[in-house]
């Protein structure tokens, strides 16, 4: 490991940089530590850490009702019955099989890319955490546009402010970003007031709404007769609701999430971390008690809404757009208790905007930087919080802060995400043998398959969003690793007893390594390359050699642990084994790790390599090979500036 002295980095950078986990650079000295069983971190009751993916979930019914009016008209109830019917028979089994596969928070998009290998895995795991951008990005602009609706809507304001939605949603996604560089804590106890207060005012409204639907018996009969003149019988009413369910997809958000925040779950007493038992459990009990409550009140909220708001009020300008339920509340309960209403909305919206912000903060480090395809600061919370304020800025600049519009951008990415979490189910599944599940899991996969593909076609806007997420990343990743390609990133060096003996047996001279693609490993292989080595390099007869020889696994992967393995062959030849994404990066780690535990400086001989260079680099870039010597020079050269303490590279 290098132990050059640099200067002190500013104050500024020292404070964005705070918590970075930089394992690309980490002792190369320190060996692994043994896998043992970690102890289950600290956590929270289930119902508590509910609350904390409650506020992305039950949030949406600030404007679900109102996106379920406009997309369903009088059929809102029965399409939402659907909804209903869906998520607790379709997406709630899915996640809880989730929970079982992934319970440290992975979710779905670690469960595909366990399947996957390569750069076809890579590529689809970018192509997942678009659509997962899409989601949490869009949660946040979404929300705050939401919660502004419903400061500009209030009957006090909407004077002062009617025009300034657009600047009030800005202020409100920079003011969550403040928030997050500032620091976010005691997230689920501020979670748990917000959502506590939000479903009992929702209580409220509707069960004043009930009671007003009950008083008012002519509202039933109007909205039935209606409902007949528009579709005729119930039959063609249920396949009408079945065609414009997917417009109501909305309402599917928090699963992800639910998984997401599954290491603030609380385990057993003395569970551990690579059996966390009590912590499914749990988290079993969150999904479902959060897909119940969320049944309920989707069923009873499209119901109130649909009989007593007007048509066109629902729609664009109208005063139930967006804040449906809000305008229930002033209509019926009166201003005091409306703006009580609509400031626990826009609380729990703009908290909504926390926990995707949380959620993108989670996902985005656990892949991006392993994959080496974002900078080093990408591990870091505040550079990220910045990037995602001022793409949630750009994404509410471009929809000008309307609701509606985000709708389908929106449903898009919850859906591929659900969509993509049933499919990984279900090869699970079928993986365990397990039959019935496997035909179960593969039904409502096709159920989601549809209603993404469906949502897609009638709202093309989502996939485009979707789309530009995933070339930006694409685009940005695959820069990143290029500009990271010389960079020594194995996270540590284990050798085991051989490979330790052969070390110690040479430090005592000049340690000299041969670098050997390994062909036959017959005896005149190993002979040939000492004596090649010999007369290129001028060496005299009475050195030692030990050979070092790279199996390259996936190429794809950036970083890893080393294992160095040794072996004798042909009863002298001292061979040392390992396996890694990249030869240069294996040999220059290797070659650190021996230069600071013997104190002494390392040499290691090389043939050149024939071929073109740009077709060379493009085989280390891709396939983790290529001209070695000059590249294995230059992952030492940027791992060690100083050049007295840099291990030698021979080529002949």
């Amino acid at each position: 490991m290098a132990t050059t002295e640099h200067a002190p980095p500013s104050r500024l950078r020292a404070w964005m940089l705070e918590g970075l986990s930089d394992m690309g650079k980490g002792d190369h000295g320190r060996p692994a530590r043994p896998t043992e069983p970690q102890p289950e971190p600290e956590g929270r009751p289930w119902w508590r850490v509910m609350c904390l993916t409650g506020v992305d979930y039950f949030s949406t019914l600030g404007y679900q009702p109102g996106i379920a009016a406009l997309a369903a008209g009088l059929l809102s109830p029965i399409a939402t019955i659907v909804l209903v019917i869906v998520t607790l028979a379709g997406a709630l089994p899915v996640y809880r099989r989730v929970a079982e596969e992934s319970p440290h928070g992975q979710g779905s998009i670690a469960m595909l890319e366990r399947l996957l290998t390569f750069w076809k895995g890579k590529l689809f795991v970018l192509t997942l955490l678009g659509f997962a951008a899409t989601d949490f990005l869009i949660t946040i602009t979404l929300s705050a546009a939401d919660a502004s609706t419903h400061l500009v809507e209030n009957p006090h304001l909407n004077s002062a402010l009617h025009d300034k939605q657009l600047l009030i949603t800005l202020i409100l996604v920079a003011l969550l970003g403040a928030v997050f560089l500032k620091g976010f804590l005691e997230a689920i106890g501020v979670a748990v007031v917000l959502v506590g207060i939000y479903l009992a005012l929702n209580v409220v409204v509707v069960l004043v709404g009930l009671w007003h639907v009950i008083t008012a018996g002519h509202v039933v009969t109007d909205w039935s007769t209606a409902l007949t003149n528009e579709h005729g019988n119930v039959f063609v009413m249920i396949g009408v609701a079945l065609i414009v369910f997917p417009k109501l997809a909305l309402g599917l958000s928090g699963f992800e999430t639910g998984v997401a925040v599954m290491p603030h779950v609380k385990g057993d007493p003395g569970e551990v971390e690579q059996n966390p038992a009590g912590r499914i459990r749990d988290t079993k009990k969150l999904l479902t008690t959060a897909a119940v409550i969320m049944s309920c009140f989707l069923i009873a909220t499209s119901f109130i809404t649909t009989l007593l708001i007007p048509e066109k009020e629902f729609e664009s300008g109208g005063q139930a757009n967006g804040r449906a339920l809000a305008f229930l509340a002033h209509e019926y309960l009166g201003g005091a208790f409306g703006t009580v209403y609509d400031v626990s909305t826009i609380a729990i919206l703009w908290f909504a905007g926390a926990s995707a912000m949380a959620g993108l903060l989670n996902l985005m480090p656990r892949y991006l930087p392993r994959y080496g395809m974002a900078p080093h600061w990408a591990r870091a919370v505040r550079p990220m919080v910045i990037v995602f304020t001022l793409i949630a800025f750009l994404v509410t600049w471009i929809f000008d802060a309307d609701v509606d519009a985000q709708g389908g951008a929106y449903a898009t990415g919850v859906l591929v995400l659900i969509s993509s979490a049933a499919i990984a189910v279900t090869i699970a599944a079928r993986k365990a043998g397990q039959r019935n599940w496997t035909i179960g899991f593969a039904v409502i996969s096709a159920v989601f398959l549809y209603t993404t593909v469906v949502n897609v076609i009638e709202r093309p806007d989502g996939v485009k969003i979707g789309a530009c997420f995933i070339a930006g990343i694409i685009l940005v990743s695959l820069l990143s690793r290029l500009a990271r390609a010389f960079e020594l990133r194995v996270t540590s060096v284990t050798l085991d007893p051989m490979a330790e003996r052969f070390i110690r047996d040479i430090a005592s001279r000049k340690i000299r390594f041969i670098a050997n693609e390994p062909g036959q490993r017959d005896k005149a292989e190993y002979r040939d390359k000492i004596e090649q080595i010999r007369e290129d390099n001028d060496i005299p007869g009475q050195e030692d050699f030990v050979f070092v020889e790279v199996t390259v696994l996936d190429p794809s992967e950036f970083e890893a642990g080393l294992t160095v393995r040794g072996e004798v062959l042909h009863h002298r030849y001292r061979i040392l084994t390992l396996e890694s994404s990249s030869i240069p990066n294996a040999l220059a780690a290797l070659l650190l790790h021996v230069r600071d535990t013997t104190g002494c400086t390392p040499h290691i001989y090389f043939e050149w390599t024939e071929g073109s260079p740009f077709a060379n680099f493009l085989r280390f870039f891709l396939f983790g090979q290529g001209e070695v010597a000059p590249v294995t020079r230059e992952v030492l050269r940027e791992a060690e500036p100083d050049r007295a303490r840099r291990p030698r590279v021979h080529t002949g």
